[in-house]
């Protein structure tokens, strides 16, 4: 009787030890669900459907993107930290939910680090310097003597963390003096630049290429190591002589807490191989997009970089935490 018993244990011990194995053999079961923090019809919604379309076919169940908008990206961080670790939901987001809503807020709603599961680094929102053609200037060096000449006379759109930190680097590297006009968002900043109200910003090319095309907006420099494909006339902030940003704007996929490293490793080889096909690239380059990808740990390790600098960063322009 007790070897039955013994050897019933055993079968049972071993079907528990066997059974992540398994599930992470057999992932996925039913259809991904990739939560965004933001609505329908944007650049970041583009690039995840079409990178979804392509994940649907190698991984054999359907992905879906799921809208998830507020809080500064909050709400959908909350909704995926919730979600049960089996592989079926996931969140694509920004250094925004979570870089900004951390270390911006007394009492977090989560924890970048300990909340999630890296997945894989998707890639960095370009960010082009652009000016108005009225100004007398063709290019920075230019821009930065008639902004000394003139004080006061040129005003800056700023809309997110990202041009209130490169407007007090601009303005303290190259001692300018310039106005810090606040906006709610990049689309009502390029409307004003067009519209004569303020003289330049930083702003994605989704809200700026066209108006570019037209000579409406001058690019002067893009927010990227390397030159931009699409404007590669146009030079990169060092080579203009930008201070650089640092701290990076950029998506990435995560998982919830304790999702099964197996797991993590088949969807960022998933993501990275949709990446690497053209007809994927090339769809994602026109939405003004770098793609990169990386292993679940190199992820780990930039998020870890990542809040150091945007720490620093926030901390430069006087931005605490309410």
């Amino acid at each position: 009787m007790r070897l039955k018993v013994v050897a019933r244990l055993l079968v049972v011990l071993g079907l528990t030890v066997v059974a992540p194995l398994v599930g992470a053999q057999t992932w996925p079961t039913k259809p991904i669900r990739i939560v965004l923090q933001f609505p329908p019809g944007g650049s970041t919604d583009v690039v995840a459907r079409i990178l979804a379309q392509s994940m649907t076919v190698s991984l054999g169940q359907p992905v879906i993107v799921e809208n998830k908008p507020g809080a500064d990206g909050a709400i959908a961080a909350e909704y995926v930290v919730r979600s049960e670790p089996d592989g079926h939901t996931f969140f694509l987001a920004s250094n925004t939910p979570m870089m900004q809503v951390p270390l911006l807020k007394k009492n977090p709603p989560y924890d970048p680090i300990k909340s999630f599961t890296p997945v894989s680094l998707v890639g960095r929102y370009v960010y082009l310097l652009v000016t108005s053609p009225k100004l007398p200037a063709k290019n920075v060096a230019e821009l930065m003597t008639y902004a000394r000449d003139n004080p006061g006379r040129v005003n800056f759109g700023s809309y997110s963390g990202v041009t209130q930190l490169m407007f007090t680097r601009i303005k303290n590297q190259s001692k300018v003096d310039m106005n810090l006009i606040p906006y709610k968002g990049e689309g009502p900043t390029v409307n004003d630049i067009l519209g004569g109200h303020v003289q330049m910003t930083f702003a994605t090319p989704t809200s700026t290429l066209p108006h570019i095309a037209d000579d409406k907006l001058i690019p002067m420099a893009v927010l990227l190591p390397a030159r931009f494909p699409l404007l590669p006339d146009v030079p990169t902030a060092a080579e203009a002589g930008l201070p650089a940003l640092g701290a990076g704007t950029w998506a990435a996929l995560f998982g919830p807490a304790k999702l099964p490293p197996e797991i993590a490793t088949r969807m960022s080889e998933a993501l990275r191989a949709a990446m690497a096909k053209p007809e994927v690239s090339q769809k994602i380059l026109r939405q003004g997009f770098d793609l990169g990808g990386s292993t679940p740990a190199e992820l780990g390790t930039f998020m870890q970089e990542q809040l150091k600098v945007w720490a620093a960063a926030f901390a430069e322009v006087g931005m605490q935490p309410e």
